[in-house]
């Protein structure tokens, strides 16, 4: 560390992506607010990506090696046991920063000190940096105080690379669960949320970049994560209200993810999914309805499975 005391800690996972890593990197040495540490957690990456972090020689950069896992909440968590600044930021290994965007959430977060924690509007970029359209996606909202519900109704979107929070907070809710492989970010925002109102800075201070073999886009483990995420909310969350929210969401991503499981012929996990989500509750006739019509279609041969994909596809709806 330099003689510069660090009021941020900056939390990086890694593992291998060596091109994007450099300017992530990057984005957090060109921060226009300085007084700041970068811990990197390293999982188990190739010797291309250790031999760059090995090199790294500035004070401020704390490097944790670690045997691959793939469980990104263990390796964050891992590298948030070394923090020793009053505020966690997190970016990962593909995304960067803009430069002014600590300075932006400590100058929001000083306006309201009632607020523990902050996150950003993002701008979306592909693997070369350039823009990638967002015509079709959800319009962005910037939600602002208290945010759990819209949270829990995944109408508030919090990118992990926006989020700057107290560390007191984070250590007090508990982290990221490490049982959750998928969701662990949202989980963790909910458990914030539930202790604090959010602050938002309306401003693309991001570049969120999407990958061809991003972590996040392998469906079926997503919504496994959401079935997860929701079942826990609903036995934790003191508002009942809430609680009938999460298991309506349990059961909404189970069917989702017992048609996934049909598409891949993974007939006896299409049964353990929607056996689960049905003697978990919440489900209303309409979800009984869109059950039946995925355990019948999960006994299709499988050749009539494809056409009526196919007949999905053209009708907008696979």
């Amino acid at each position: 560390m330099s003689s510069e005391v660090a009021l941020v800690s900056v939390i990086l996972p890694v593992f291998n992506r060596l091109r994007c890593l450099r300017e992530a990197i990057g984005s957090v040495f060109e921060q226009t607010y300085t007084a700041w540490e970068l811990i990197i957690a390293d999982d188990g990456s190739a010797s291309e990506t250790t031999d760059y972090l090995r090199g790294l020689r500035d004070p401020r950069v704390t490097v944790v090696w670690g045997q691959h896992c793939g469980n990104p909440g263990r390796v964050r968590n891992a590298a948030m046991r070394r923090a020793r600044g009053r505020y966690l930021a997190f970016i990962d290994s593909d995304d960067c920063w803009e430069a002014a965007k600590i300075e932006r959430q400590l100058g929001r977060l000083g306006r309201a000190p009632e607020r523990r924690w902050c996150y950003t509007a993002v701008a979306h970029i592909d693997e070369d940096g350039a823009p990638v359209s967002t015509e079709g996606w959800a319009p962005w909202v910037p939600y602002d105080g208290q945010i759990l519900e819209p949270l829990l109704a995944l109408a508030a979107h919090v990118a992990t690379p926006t989020v700057l929070a107290e560390r007191e907070l984070v250590e007090a809710v508990g982290g990221f669960d490490e049982n959750l492989l998928f969701c662990e970010h949202l989980d963790l925002w909910m458990r914030l949320a539930a202790r604090s109102p959010v602050a938002v800075v309306d401003e693309p201070l991001v570049r969120v970049r999407s990958q061809r073999d991003r972590y996040s886009a392998d469906r079926a483990g997503d919504y496994e994560g959401q079935v997860r995420l929701y079942g826990k909310a609903a036995e934790t969350l003191a508002d009942p209200r809430l609680r009938a929210l999460a298991r309506r969401r349990r059961a909404a991503a189970a069917l989702v993810l017992a048609g996934l499981h049909v598409d891949a012929g993974r007939r006896w996990q299409v049964a353990r999914t929607l056996g689960d989500a049905a003697s978990f509750g919440g489900a209303s006739p309409t979800w009984w309805w869109g059950a039946t019509k995925t355990a019948v279609r999960a006994c299709l041969p499988a050749a009539v499975r494809a056409g009526w994909r196919a007949v999905q596809r053209a009708l907008g709806r696979g």
